[in-house]
């Protein structure tokens, strides 16, 4: 039993071709981020950091351990500035050119990137998330020499250049979540910016809606990429004459990093790295030769048994076999040693399952390049190879017909199959009608082998259970569709079907709306007696006397008992005999609505039925409601046909699965499996299973071949558009292939995922994971709190108060009895003095969630001083979030005079559904509202919020005592605007979308993302890393691709410049109060009086 887990001609151009061709080399490296000095580049690979002579030359290694990258040299050649991995963060780090013993500059535990220097050399200028409130980063530069870091005016800011005499500064203002999406052109393509420091007087780059980046300043121009004509490439802004020319005709591969040394310029495109001389147009290829330490590429032995994906148990559960990394394991519940059945780096196999008999282990591998059904030998040995047919997919949950003959198994594309195991051609059985991810049909098999029972949606998206039978290769459908039914199975006598049903799924049927949360769904138990003329499994039960028969052999025998013994020995005869022939299902259809009868167990949220010996039912069920984020814990009661009771079995589980004999069950809870006989609930701890014998020979370079073509067949077979947006797969397959044997490491393989997936053009592909070395995690601390440096001290320029009621809002300084206020100087941390210029960050280095000491006080030279125990936050970003939240709300309070209510609205997912009933419902009476949607990172598709906002004034009511009050009582009638901005997506693309299609009200701020697709369902990669296909695309009722790659524009455009925002101001929520308080004086909102009592009596 398994467990439930374009062409351009360069001659006629003033331009120079480059990235055309590429020099013949047998092995290109993805060498990247590089930057240049007079002699040298320096570039990122394999994780490490490398230079190389500008010639070109043998590659020498700078850096070992941890996880380097973004170099930039300072403008005298003598330093690098980089982002560094080495305890678990990312900080920025300064070494000597030549190597040498990395420094770190920044302690915060945010995220740090270098970026450049100032001109003089003195400051490294860096990107961090450390103080904002949403996701957004600002400008920062630390003295190379170490100390506080400043923050630059703009109130955001990506890559960064400043010019060549420091008073200006080019940069990216805005994040792109998809960097290498190519020609996307939503709303967060990013423009490059030219400020002038002292007054933040803006200048922007010409563009119409290109993605721009990586600015750097050369003389009086600022080169940067863009992908404005085709493939990203390199293009010149003159910034006196304000014009921007093309530098490089790139008909290749787009260009991937900008950097510029003191002659020349330097940039990555995507798989060499050339040096481009400004004053004859020419760029020279660097040709780079690696011999150096790649530890990460090295074959090694691993053990595997915290990677299990799949996991089944031996029929009498002397063993259970496991999935991991690929292979396949069989693992003794006690005595013995762990097997590794299969031993193929290479390939990937998946989903074992083995045979009733115990005779044979069936799983799926791809070692063909396609998925197939291997069936090998419980010692693993003598394979058997299936077919599966074309077109080639991915298949799930191998499933073993109680005679050991035929296996049942589903597809990605929503069907059901078995194949008959000698004659090894595949059946199908039933296709379900939608793709979503409730969608499985929960297969199984009759103890006869001979009928398989599962659910399927019906139009009105209800489960019902059917069944087919394999002598007619009909299939006929069980429960009637006005009730939602699934988790069919048949009992071990072969005389039931058994089966959960609920009638109020009703809203969360619906999974991909928001309206759906939150509906617990109650189910029952029921079963279907098969055969006409059988009794009930739980027919009425009646204890009764039975009369003395007082007849008496001469013997005294009594011949009453004797009779009984007799008769119970023939019935003994006829019970060996019935098993000698096994257990034959017959199904009456006609009528078998009538038979159907409930069981007597009590009704809960039931996710899985399993049968087990005879007379016994296991019910999986979650007791809470569904976790948003993680696997909800599953409990397992068992219920005894003899007894009629229903009792607790198991607890807090996330897999559980019967033997086939009945006799044992596998589950896994927590970290541990375990094997635990089902006669009574098992003690914790019993039968935990020894998984330390798992493991594998890795060989990531072999790994990383199948990976590549597994992700290619991930994308083939599970985006939603069959024609994958016109991109000819294999061949895009073939072009990128090249680049595997050039890989320095796990992160290069993300990298190649990244680029060769952008071909795809589309939001929502996610590439993550896998094997990256991971240093270890020293957990820096945070206070909430901003400072500023005052007399020679570190002192609070504003604390964070958060909800300390709450614990995802605690803030440390404001705990009762802690009580630190704005003003207050910070003057120890654990008995260490704290002074400028070591960096105050550095103080909490692995204090976050710990008890420490702080020395607080009014006064710089510690006068009323007094110690406080605080516990520092891992990330102070929700205390920001929750802050700016609530200054918009006072500063809507404040403009509109009391009138209109200010909601933030974070996302389509929890966040936003418990934001939106928290704080809309809270400001019930104000006459109108401010729907704040921008940062929103989506989810669900937000039908819930549009419903509640525009419901209309129906009627009002009086009563004797109190005030009128009106239907709908928990409702703002009057106007409703929604602010909007570019890092707002998916569902926080659609949201907007909606809010306009009702017209709810005008939208202000600036065009959304543009990535409305919906993902969900992918198999992990072997090292556990993973990759999107995005299999959901929505369009809109008029037949067009409305919003992906596209946004939603506003209706009135609104952008928080650098100067506004610095003088204090959110333009964007200004102008969403003006236009709502507009709206409001046009068509104000009242309340009418009750009309006059009415009197029936008046003459």
């Amino acid at each position: 039993m398994r467990v439930r887990m374009a062409v351009l001609i360069c001659a006629l151009l003033a331009l120079t071709c480059a990235g055309v061709s590429r020099a013949a080399e047998e092995t290109p490296l993805l060498a990247h981020s590089p930057t240049l000095s007079k002699t040298q580049v320096v570039f990122a690979y394999g994780g490490y950091l490398w230079t190389v002579p500008r010639e070109g030359g043998d590659a020498r290694q700078l850096t070992t351990g941890g996880h380097e990258g973004a170099p930039v040299f300072s403008p005298d050649g003598k330093w690098i500035a980089f982002t560094g991995q080495y305890d678990g963060n990312v900080d920025v780090f300064v070494m000597p050119a030549d190597g040498g013993e990395p420094r770190r500059l920044t302690w915060h535990p945010g995220v740090d990137i270098a970026t450049g220097w100032t001109p003089d050399g003195k400051k490294v200028l860096f990107h961090s998330n450390r103080d904002s409130y949403a996701d957004f980063d600002r400008l920062y530069t630390v003295p190379v020499e170490g100390g506080p870091a400043e923050v630059l005016p703009m109130w955001r800011g990506e890559a960064a250049w400043y010019s060549p005499d420091g008073t200006r500064i080019a940069y990216v203002p805005n994040e792109i979540w998809q960097t290498s999406w190519k020609r996307y052109r939503g709303g967060q393509t990013t423009p490059i910016y030219v400020v002038r420091l002292s007054d933040l007087a803006l200048e922007r780059v010409p563009r119409e809606n290109s993605n721009d980046k990586d600015p750097v300043w050369f003389g009086d121009t600022v080169y940067f990429l863009s992908d404005r004509n085709g493939p990203v490439t390199l293009f010149a802004y003159d910034t006196k004459a304000k014009t921007v020319k093309q530098g490089i005709v790139n008909q290749g591969l787009d260009f991937k990093s900008l950097s510029a040394g003191p002659d020349a310029l330097v940039y990555e495109q995507f798989g060499g790295i050339y040096v481009f001389n400004p004053s004859n147009g020419k760029p020279t290829k660097v040709d780079i030769r690696i011999a150096g330490d790649l530890p990460s590429t090295r074959p090694h032995y691993e053990n595997v048994g915290d990677r299990i994906q799949n996991a089944a148990i031996s029929p009498s559960g002397m063993r259970a076999v496991f999935e991991a990394r690929g292979e396949i394991f069989s693992v003794p519940a006690e005595k013995g040693d762990v097997r590794n059945l299969t031993h193929t780096p290479a390939v990937a196999e998946r989903d074992p399952a083995w045979s009733p008999d115990g005779k044979s282990i069936a799983f799926f591998s791809d070692e063909s390049g396609e998925y197939a059904l291997h069936v090998v030998d419980q010692s693993g040995s003598g394979v058997k190879k299936i077919n599966l047919g074309n077109p080639p997919s991915y298949f799930y949950g191998p499933l073993w017909s109680p005679d050991s003959k035929k296996i049942a198994y589903t597809d990605k594309r929503l069907n059901l199959w078995y194949v008959d195991v000698e004659k090894g051609t595949p059946v199908k059985v039933a296709t379900d009608r939608y793709d979503d991810p409730t969608s499985a049909m929960n297969e199984t098999w009759s103890p006869d082998s001979k009928w398989l029972t599962y659910s399927k949606e019906l139009e009105n998206h209800l489960r019902t259970v059917f069944v087919y039978s394999l002598e007619t290769g009909k299939e006929s459908q069980i429960t009637d569709g006005i009730s939602d039914a699934r988790f069919p199975v048949f009992d071990k006598g072969g005389k039931s079907l058994i089966f959960a049903v609920s009638t109020d799924v009703g809203l969360s049927s619906g999974w991909l709306d928001l309206s759906s949360f939150q509906h617990p769904v109650l189910r029952h138990i029921y079963a279907a007696v098969l055969k006409k003329g059988d009794p009930s499994p739980v027919e009425p039960q009646s204890d009764e006397e039975k009369a003395t028969d007082e007849k008496k052999d001469a013997a005294g025998v009594d011949k009453g008992k004797e009779a009984e013994k007799n008769k119970e020995g023939e019935k003994g005869k006829e019970g060996d005999k019935k098993k000698d022939e096994g257990v034959k299902v017959v199904i009456d259809l006609d009528g078998i609505g009538q038979r159907i009868i409930s069981l007597p167990i009590p009704a809960a949220r039931y996710e899985g039925l399993d049968a087990g010996k005879a007379g016994t039912l296991f019910l999986s069920e979650v007791v809470d409601v569904p976790r948003f984020e993680g696997p909800t814990p599953v409990s397992v009661s068992k219920f005894d046909f003899a007894t009629r009771k229903t009792e607790p079995f198991l607890s807090g589980i996330n897999g559980f699965g019967v033997s086939a004999n009945g006799e044992k069950a596998l589950y896994r809870q927590g970290p541990g499996w375990f094997i635990a006989a089902t006669g009574a609930a098992p003690k914790p701890g019993d039968g935990a299973l020894k998984l330390d014998g798992m493991e594998t020979y890795v060989d990531p370079r072999v790994e990383w071949n199948q990976m590549y073509h597994e992700v290619w067949r991930i994308e083939r077979d599970f985006l939603y558009d069959p024609n994958h947006h016109g991109l000819n797969i294999p061949a895009i397959e073939k072009k990128y292939s090249v680049y595997l044997k050039g890989l320095g490491g796990r992160a290069d393989l993300n990298y190649l995922f990244d680029e060769m997936l952008g071909e795809v053009t589309i939001g929502h592909m996610f590439i993550a994971g896998g094997d990256i070395p991971k240093p270890n995690q020293v957990r820096g601390g945070l206070l909430g709190a901003d400072y500023k440096i005052e007399n020679g001290r570190y002192r609070f320029a504003r604390i964070y108060n958060g909800e300390n009621w709450n614990p995802d809002l605690r803030a440390p300084l404001t705990q009762p009895g802690v009580d630190v206020k704005t003003g207050d100087y910070l003057l120890e941390v654990e008995g260490r003095d704290v002074r400028p210029p070591a960096e105050v960050y550095s103080f909490f280095e692995n204090t976050a969630g710990r008890q420490i000491k702080l020395k607080v006080g009014p006064n710089a030279d510690g006068k009323d001083s007094r110690e406080v125990t605080v516990v520092p936050l891992p990330s102070d970003f929700a205390l920001r979030n929750r802050a700016w939240e609530e200054d918009n709300r006072r500063k809507v309070d404040e403009l509109s005079g009391g009138k209109l209510a200010y909601v933030h609205v974070p996302d389509t997912a929890v966040g936003g559904w418990l934001n939106f009933n928290r704080f809309y419902f809270a400001q019930v009476g104000k006459q109108g509202a401010v729907i704040d949607e921008r940062y929103n990172h989506g989810g669900e598709v937000a039908d819930y919020i549009i419903d509640m906002l525009k419901r209309p004034l129906r009627n009002c009511a009086i009563s004797r005592e109190g005030e009128k009050f009106c239907s709908p009582l928990a409702q703002i009638y009057g106007p409703k605007t929604m602010i909007i901005n570019e890092m707002s997506g998916s569902g926080g693309d659609a949201l907007p979308w909606m809010f306009r299609q009702d017209k709810i009200g005008p939208l202000v701020g600036m065009k959304t993302w543009g990535g409305l697709v919906g993902i969900y369902g992918y198999p992990p990669l072997l090292d556990g890393g993973f990759v999107t296909a995005p299999r959901v695309g929505i369009y809109g009722l008029h037949g067009d691709w409305e919003v992906e790659n596209k946004g939603i524009p506003p209706d009135i455009e609104v952008e928080n410049d650098p100067a506004s925002v610095a003088a204090g101001h959110d333009r964007q929520l200004e102008k969403a109060v003006e236009v709502t308080m507009d709206a409001l004086k046009k068509n104000p909102v009242t309340i009418p009086d009750h009309p006059p009592y009415p009197n029936y009596h008046k003459k």
